[in-house]
């Protein structure tokens, strides 16, 4: 096995860029000051348009599957190294040296990872996220509920991977921390729904 060493730095490298960020500056738009004052997909959706926004969620999912794609396959890790990969990038997804170290709210980024570690468990998270999405029309409540069956699902469907088992209680509970300011304005009914 490799050094995992390289493998970490760089799926941190790769979660760290903030595509959102970037993409609304070639059209003169700070996110950070727009819309809900993130920089990721949602908000780019409601400040640039959906299309923006399918753009910025594809390359943010990228930037967490890539790295477990490379860590698993080209560096032959363990699966604890290539969970701890993955988690990386979602680090430097939500800290990114870029912006201060604020970025993103991750869940993009984890789905890129989930789908790398376990599609199973990413579907039926995907599924979840889409029923709570129908009934809900707010992407936050979507997010929240899929983040908090994540941990449930990889119990169930792996529950040989401890590694993972471990990740997915630490990225769930990340979500719900990026998510306290939407988890405040959903309680006082201004959530912005679509």
């Amino acid at each position: 096995m490799q050094s995992p060493v390289p493998y970490l730095l760089l799926a941190f490298f790769l979660g760290s860029l903030p595509f959102g960020h970037w993409l609304a500056l070639f059209f003169n738009v700070d996110l950070r000051k727009q819309g809900s004052g993130n920089t990721g997909a949602t908000n780019v959706s409601r400040v640039l348009g959906k299309k923006w926004g399918y753009l910025v969620f594809a390359l943010d999912f990228a930037k967490g599957w890539l790295p477990v794609f490379f860590s698993g396959h080209l560096g032959n890790l363990s699966d604890p190294w290539v969970v701890a990969s993955g988690g990386c990038a979602v680090l430097g997804h939500v800290f990114t040296p870029w912006l201060g170290f604020r970025g993103g709210k991750g869940v993009a980024t984890s789905a890129g990872i989930l789908v790398g570690l376990s599609p199973w468990v990413a579907l039926g998270v995907g599924i979840l996220w889409w029923i709570i999405f129908q009934l809900s029309r707010t992407v936050s409540v979507a997010s929240l509920g899929a983040a908090t069956a994540f941990p449930i699902l990889v119990a169930w469907l792996s529950p040989q991977r401890a590694a993972l088992q471990w990740a997915s209680l630490g990225l769930a509970g990340l979500v719900w921390l990026r998510h306290r300011d939407n988890i405040q304005r959903i309680f006082q009914g201004k959530e912005k729904r679509f």
